[in-house]
């Protein structure tokens, strides 16, 4: 049975403050094999690195307080300072990091994005996939970037849980970890697909899940995956 990936959801988020590059360098330097993140666009057509619509930071404009990053210009996301002091990246910046050293795993988080982050996904090379709640801008992707893998995210256990993934054209379930058991990994495997646990931060669950056979694990704490993978 394959080892199971790890990957650093929003970077190490445990140690470094989330969607930022030293949260993704940490990912590097613990040896992850991939990160997980979430864009959003700009008005202007930047693909931005943040969970939240509206920035959690501080501008020296302002007035910008409150906006969503889907009204903003790239210079006036460029203008705010995350909790660490340091900017928001963008998806390009992050890209550019990550390359040569682990997977992207990219959530479509905000609306439009599909076609922007996967432009820049594709242009900056690399291992790279995308995912979404949204499961229609997976279907998207597939006809916009039918080499990019792509996943499903669900809150949810369905009866026939490889059903997400032949809607959506997707290769992968990033599925919440309190809803895998055997039953939904064997459909899964069954029909060609892989399993993603998030969010896998306690060690006994990512334990008992990796022994059925989950394809990878998205987690705060990349130390903690790693002793339990035995690496």
């Amino acid at each position: 049975m394959p080892t199971p990936e790890i990957i650093a959801h929003r970077g190490v988020s445990r140690e470094r403050l989330e969607n930022t590059i030293p949260a993704f360098q940490r990912a590097i330097d613990l040896g992850a094999n991939g990160v997980e993140l979430d864009v959003h666009v700009t008005r202007d057509g930047t693909v931005v690195v943040h969970h939240d619509p509206v920035i959690r930071g501080t501008s020296s404009d302002a007035t910008l307080a409150g906006r969503p990053i889907l009204s903003l210009t790239t210079a006036e996301v460029a203008s705010f300072r995350l909790g660490d002091g340091g900017p928001v990246p963008t998806l390009l910046e992050v890209s550019a990091l990550l390359r040569d050293h682990l997977t992207l795993y990219c959530e479509l988080k905000g609306e439009g994005t599909a076609g922007p982050a996967l432009d820049v996904l594709q242009h900056n090379g690399g291992r790279c996939a995308v995912h979404s709640f949204d499961h229609r801008m997976i279907a998207e992707s597939a006809l916009l970037a039918p080499s990019v893998a792509r996943g499903v995210l669900e809150v949810s256990r369905h009866v026939d849980a490889a059903s997400a993934l032949r809607s959506a054209s997707a290769r992968d379930l990033w599925q919440q970890i309190e809803f895998i058991d055997d039953e939904l990994v064997h459909q899964v495997h069954a029909a060609g697909g892989r399993v993603i646990a998030w969010t896998a931060n306690d060690p006994a669950t990512v334990e008992r899940l990796a022994a059925l056979g989950v394809d990878g694990f998205c987690g705060d704490d990349v130390e903690m995956l790693r002793r339990v993978m035995g690496r």
